[in-house]
């Protein structure tokens, strides 16, 4: 833990020197856009985080708001996020965000937990009250927000399937299932996984609605088989998995499975497109990357933080 601590009590005392600046207190960190001395206490940690752009957007409502903290990235692994998260306390943060793989596991770590994360069974975003850490969970609102957005379509008038059973991926079908889409089917790699997830979510499918040829509510096996058999009772399809993050990654469904009528969301974003979305863009379907949902989400976690409405236009500016 020494050592961690001495990592990121560096970083918290950083001082920008241009519009981006590396600092080497803690690997994977970038301080973003000040020019003046502000002291780290909000943050990000994953592994990898190296491609995260919530400093980008943070930052810039924190200057927006003339709130005088800055938000940083912490690349941190699996072993290390317990105590990662003892350090931000002992350094008076304000709160942070978690992304992959720490969603799940940051659970056990909370001394409180909102309603929606205790239902999800994941946190991304962390508030120190009274030095204590209270988890909750934004990405499922976030995704709302971004299908609204990127598509013109609420939730409860699609049929959704989602790749993975992560963290990401319990927020989005939870959000689903709370707002009582049309059909929601779950695909992992692990099929027990994706069964669990599905039974944890049943009670919100239990309510009457006029039965069509296939399950309201199923896991599958994440083959082609048993996905070229959905596409015709599907109307969205939502990458919640890391593949995409590595430019190598193919996509996670073959462009000859997929559809015109489809609309692709993948929670993943980059400079340029993912496989996933060209995947779809050569099968003639609507696409669109991660980032509505990023901003989105930050949004959410930013009105946590500061019980202040976030300044929603400048964080889509800065991206």
């Amino acid at each position: 833990m020494a050592e961690l601590l001495r990592r990121i009590r560096k970083s918290a005392i950083a001082r920008t020197r241009s519009p981006t600046c590396e600092t080497r207190a803690l690997p994977g960190l970038r301080c973003v856009t000040f020019k003046k001395k502000s002291s780290i206490r909000l943050g990000v940690l994953g592994d990898p985080v190296a491609h995260s752009l919530s400093p980008q957007i943070q930052n810039a409502a924190l200057e927006a708001g003339k709130i005088d903290l800055q938000y940083g990235r912490f690349q941190i692994s699996p072993d290390e996020l317990g105590e990662a998260l003892k350090v931000i306390r002992a350094l008076d943060f304000v709160g942070g965000n978690l992304t992959m793989p720490h969603k799940i596991a940051a659970c056990a770590f909370m001394h409180e937990l909102d309603d929606n994360a205790r239902r999800v069974g994941a946190v991304n975003t962390i508030k120190l009250e009274n030095a204590k850490l209270r988890g909750y969970n934004t990405d499922g609102k976030g995704f709302a927000r971004a299908i609204r957005q990127e598509f013109a379509v609420d939730l409860r008038d699609l049929r959704v399937m989602i790749l993975g059973s992560g963290g990401a991926a319990r927020g989005i079908a939870m959000q689903c299932a709370k707002e009582n889409c049309e059909r929601l089917v779950i695909a992992n790699r692990t099929f027990e996984k994706g069964q669990q997830l599905a039974e944890e979510l049943r009670d919100y499918f239990a309510g009457p609605r006029v039965l069509g040829p296939v399950a309201r509510l199923q896991a599958i096996p994440w083959e082609e088989s048993s996905i070229r058999f959905q596409i015709a009772q599907l109307d969205l399809i939502v990458n919640a998995t890391p593949l995409g993050l590595n430019r190598s990654d193919p996509s996670p469904i073959s462009a000859r499975l997929l559809a015109p009528h489809l609309m692709i969301y993948d929670t993943v974003y980059g400079d340029s497109r993912t496989a996933f979305v060209s995947a779809a863009v050569e099968a003639g379907a609507r696409a669109a990357n991660g980032l509505a949902m990023l901003v989105h989400q930050g949004a959410l976690a930013f009105e946590i933080w500061f019980e202040r409405e976030a300044p929603i236009e400048v964080m889509r500016q800065a991206l």
